[in-house]
């Protein structure tokens, strides 16, 4: 776990466009709403070692004082985005109380979604961004992560993961079989990626992130799904395609999915 406290390591130590996307909206929100963002802390797959530029999104989660304006969030993200819009920044905004709470049990609040300040919104607020956070979040401004007492629990995630294959991913499965979306290369990424993240969770018994999931399944699934593994692997880390079209790696997604979905 990385638990860091002080601006200036913590930004030394992330991706250059990372750290100034931070540091102007920590200046914005301090000119915008003065005293309300306390703690700035990266969530996804910068705490989880697998940040991707150009792939990732920047995952934030502030820690505020109250509720916040409405008005001056719009103002602080709109302004971000026209001086640092090349990567999404998004987050949510919650008090350290929040964090300290099942995630399940309180109301929705502020987010900001592709640049979309929503004002009562679920988004992320759920035990995968509490677990994430607790595992390995940065602390940009605020005290260390070990610090805020983040609620976690374990049998619930699990509980959450097992049901999200059940639904989700089986209904994301049936579609993708039906659609021409299922074709595209970031459906291939999206697809083994994301359902093999999952079991990999499980086994691991903490969240994993996406790459990491790909060495899990290449050492867990049958050599025939070799293939589309390294090819989902390979769209979001870069290099040479391993299929000439899309027809057989979409079959190969299927089947994949199908093998993910119907285990234990």
């Amino acid at each position: 776990m990385r638990a860091l406290a002080t601006v200036g390591p913590v930004t030394d130590q992330l991706d250059q466009a990372v750290a100034a996307t931070c540091a102007a909206y920590l200046d914005l929100a301090d000119r915008h709403a003065p005293g309300l963002v306390q703690g700035l802390y990266l969530q996804g797959s910068i705490a989880l070692g697998d940040y991707r530029p150009g792939v990732s999104d920047i995952d934030f989660v502030a820690v505020v004082s109250g509720r916040p304006d409405l008005s001056a969030l719009r103002a602080v993200h709109g302004h971000l985005r026209r001086s640092h819009g090349g990567t999404p920044f998004d987050g949510l905004y919650v008090t350290a109380e929040d964090l300290r709470r099942d995630p399940a049990a309180g109301p929705p609040g502020p987010a900001v979604h592709e640049w979309r300040v929503e004002p009562a919104s679920a988004f992320e607020r759920h035990l995968v961004t509490w677990h994430v956070l607790a595992q390995g979040g940065v602390a940009v401004r605020g005290p260390s992560v070990a610090e805020l007492g983040i609620h976690t629990d374990w049998p619930a995630l699990a509980a959450g993961t097992r049901e999200n294959l059940a639904g989700y991913w089986t209904r994301w499965r049936d579609r993708t079989a039906r659609g021409p979306v299922g074709y595209s290369a970031r459906a291939t990424a999206w697809g083994v990626l994301g359902a093999a993240r999952l079991r990999h969770t499980l086994a691991a018994g903490r969240v994993t992130a996406k790459t990491e999931a790909a060495r899990y399944a290449l050492d867990t699934y049958d050599e025939r799904w070799h293939r589309v593994i390294r090819e989902a692997r390979r769209i979001r880390v870069g290099g040479p395609a391993l299929y000439r079209g899309p027809v057989r790696r979409h079959a190969d997604l299927m089947g994949f999915l199908r093998v993910v979905l119907e285990a234990g």
